[in-house]
């Protein structure tokens, strides 16, 4: 996944996987990438908490924050967690982190047997970044400003034949100003990283909120999310678009006709555009429509889609120079979308009268029943109950009312 590991857009993708393992699958979350922050359990817990409410599936945690802090026997504990996962998700923090601690265990084997055995890795954002051949040290370079370079990946892929580089947040847009894609590398940076990895490793780039499933079972690649994948190899791209099944001989190389092109990467802006003011409101006013049709037919990925392309508008128009007054109102506007699509996804708030209204309606036909079948003990133990939790019965010649006394 390139990113929303655990946010709405991922939903559906966690079910999806989670129905092809067997009928209950063990999911853990593995909090290594993140060990180093004061705030790894409420990470930690967050994924917990999203998978109960949102995945409807149980989710335990294998805690293994550092390789020099954690016991002998909290470690064995977690490798023994992790050898009886069905379903193994690993999410942010940092990578390099990351593989410097998994590097002196066996949890890479451990993830690569469960994975052969049949077992599903989701490894998302930061952890996308560590299981290839090589890893990117994105905090370094970006944040910290080190020279170019790689370290070695726990390559994971490549045990299964693929000799690849994973990209997450290939299409990232925060920068605004500057060019934040290729996982806030820019353009011009990532071009210099490709160029230093050995012919034969290939680039496998994730978009934001989209996953890329392969199915070693089925021999196919699977695009699921908002966004595209995106293949390059020896000069050259594929895009895999969303919702498309593609043959997993793809990523070993196999020919794949005409669906290669020469690597182009559009450029976050264009020094010749001129948007008019109708220009940029045309499109403001086209995102807002497919973001309130998605509201009422409930599609709440593609309103997501729309607030994040509305946000990507908002950004390009502020590069080039456009009027600033309809940036502020373009903001305004982004806001108000957020908050109507927080309001779609609250639950509708029933009253108590309201919630308990279809329970007691099915007490009373059997109260009925037993009345009718002269089983006035039986009936009169449901009055009992209810009464026990101030819910008052009343026998009229219309029939038999209820209300709750406060």
């Amino acid at each position: 996944m390139g990113s929303g590991e655990l946010t709405a857009t991922m939903v559906e993708v966690h079910k999806e996987l989670l129905n092809e393992l067997n009928e209950s699958p063990r999911a853990v979350f593995i909090d290594t990438p993140a060990g180093f922050q004061l705030n790894v359990d409420q990470l930690s817990q967050r994924a917990v908490d999203y998978f109960k409410s949102r995945v409807q599936h149980a989710m335990s945690v294998v805690s293994f924050k550092s390789h020099e802090t954690t016991t002998p026997y909290a470690a064995e504990k977690a490798f023994h967690t992790l050898r009886e996962a069905d379903f193994i998700l690993i999410g942010p923090g940092s990578p390099t982190y990351a593989v410097r601690q998994w590097q002196q265990t066996p949890i890479p084997e451990i993830i690569t047997r469960r994975v052969a055995e049949g077992a599903c890795l989701v490894a998302a954002s930061a952890a996308a970044l560590t299981v290839g051949r090589f890893t990117l040290p994105v905090y370094e370079i970006y944040k910290v400003g080190e020279t170019l370079h790689w370290i070695d990946g726990m390559d994971i892929l490549g045990k299964f034949g693929f000799d690849f580089v994973v990209i997450p947040h290939w299409n990232n847009a925060e920068g605004g100003t500057h060019d934040t894609r290729f996982c806030y590398m820019g353009e011009p940076r990532f071009n210099a990283l490709a160029s230093d990895l050995p012919p034969d490793v290939s680039i496998l780039g994730l978009d934001e909120h989209t996953a890329c499933i392969i199915d070693l079972a089925n021999e196919e690649i699977r695009i699921r999310g908002i966004g595209t994948v995106t293949l390059r190899r020896h000069g050259s791209e594929m895009s895999l678009a969303k919702g498309e099944c593609y043959p997993m001989g793809i990523l070993y190389g196999e020919d794949a006709g005409n669906q290669w092109h020469k690597k182009s990467s559009p450029a976050i802006v264009s020094d010749q555009a001129v948007h008019t003011d109708d220009v940029f409101w045309e499109r403001i006013h086209t995102i807002q429509y497919l973001f309130e049709k998605s509201l009422e037919t409930k599609d709440l990925e593609n309103a997501t889609n729309a607030l994040l392309e509305l946000d990507g508008t908002i950004w390009k128009a502020q590069q080039e120079l456009e009027n600033t007054e309809f940036i502020s109102q373009g903001r305004d506007l982004l806001r108000d979308m957020i908050v109507l699509l927080g309001t779609s996804c609250a639950p509708a708030q029933l009253s108590t009268v309201d919630s308990l209204a279809p329970v007691i309606k099915h007490l009373l036909t059997l109260r009925n029943q037993f009345r009718q079948e002269k089983k006035w003990q039986d009936a009169d133990a449901i009055r009992t109950c209810l009464a026990a939790v101030n819910i008052v019965i009343e026998d009229t010649a219309d029939g038999s009312r209820w209300q709750l006394k406060e």
